[in-house]
């Protein structure tokens, strides 16, 4: 049994996810990805994992909305597991409006990957 931390990409774009899966994976962490926010659901409900890396613009279900779900779910570890948004429209959205769909902390894009290493390493250490 590994006792690595379990990280889960929610991001519709291939190259994002690849990148993100090889900068993560060499910081010794299992990645998992998702391409829309109902397989994030769908994958969440199989698994624990211990960051979701969320993006905002995703097909099917949205970043925001897909992290109010994770909010409500009743498996109280599940509920609590932190979010962080990825996003290149935050023009379109405020820390406010992070914050009230649960999420813990926000990342722009482009990725500046050290400090998304930085943001996962704060939040999977905890």
């Amino acid at each position: 049994m590994s006792d690595r931390k379990q990280v889960l990409v929610a991001e519709d774009s291939s190259v994002i996810q690849n990148l993100t899966k090889k900068v993560l994976q060499f910081q010794n962490y299992d990645i998992e990805s998702a391409r829309d926010g109902q397989q994030v659901l769908d994958m969440l409900k199989q698994k624990n994992y211990d960051i979701i890396l969320m993006d905002i613009n995703m097909p099917k279900m949205n970043g925001m909305e897909c992290s109010k779900q994770i909010r409500s779910m009743d498996d109280e570890e599940k509920a609590q597991v932190p979010i962080i948004a990825i996003s290149g429209n935050a023009s379109n959205y405020t820390e406010e409006d992070f914050q009230k769909a649960g999420m813990d902390e926000y990342i722009p894009k482009p990725i500046d990957f050290d400090h998304l290493v930085e943001v996962v390493n704060k939040y999977a250490r905890e």
